[in-house]
This record gives C-alpha cells, structure tokens and sequence, in this order.
C-alpha cells in the first residue's frame, strides 16, 4: 500500500532554488534536514524536494492542481519572471493546464478542474471536510 509520495528537482545552487521555490509556494520548506535540501510537503503526504546538484533534462513536468490557473500564472509572471506558461485546454480533457521551467531547466505546470463541482469535492476529501 503506497501512503505517501515524493518527487525531487534539482538546482545548482541551493540557495537560490530555495528563495525561488518559497516565492512559487508563498512559503518557506516545511523541512530542512541538511544543507543542501530542502522540503515542502504540497498536500498531505506529497512532498517535493528540492537539492543541490546537476538538473535532470527532460524529466517531468510535475503538474500542480490549481483552483485558478490564469491568476497563478500572473503571480508566477510577476514574481518569478516567468516568460513561457501557456494555458491549454482540449475538449476531451477535463482540465486546462500550463508548463512552464524553472531557472534550472525542471519542468513544473499547474492544472485546474473544469468541473467546480467536482474541484469542490475533491478538495472537501483533501483537506477532511
């Protein structure tokens, strides 16, 4: 039984990917358990890790759900200089997303439901309501 999950990107320097990923969250790590390593626990039980080392190519995207994916993408413009976040959608699909890199060359996007009804149950399971 899987209970929890992690994914990792890698920057080349830990302190800047630090600043840069707290100003895409809008908070600090939840856990730094050595130099070079920080953590943010997204939803319960789904971390990110963020390390010092060589980026992978061609890995991801990891996609984010978003309950506003054009605000999030303004945020991200204004705060982190995004130039590349596309918003796509397709009939067939019900989500729109958007892809966008980080200054590392790791592939991050977000997503939001096109159903709110269905958002809003899914988020009511999340977070125990």
């Amino acid at each position: 039984m899987i209970i929890e999950m992690t994914t990792q990107v890698r920057v080349q320097d830990i302190k800047e990917g630090q600043m840069w990923y707290q100003t895409l969250f809008t908070r600090e790590p939840d856990f730094i358990p050595h130099e070079g390593f920080a953590e943010w626990e997204i939803i319960s039980g789904c971390w990110l890790q963020v390390a010092e080392g060589t980026p992978s190519e061609d890995s991801g995207p990891l996609r984010l759900g978003v309950t506003d994916l054009e605000g999030e993408r303004e945020r991200l413009v204004r705060e982190l200089n995004i130039d590349q976040f596309e918003i796509y959608s397709r009939e067939e699909v019900p989500v729109k997303w958007g892809t966008f890199t980080d200054p590392w060359g790791n592939r991050l996007g977000f997503f939001e439901h096109l159903n709110k009804t269905e958002e809003e149950e899914l988020i009511k399971a999340i977070v125990g309501n």
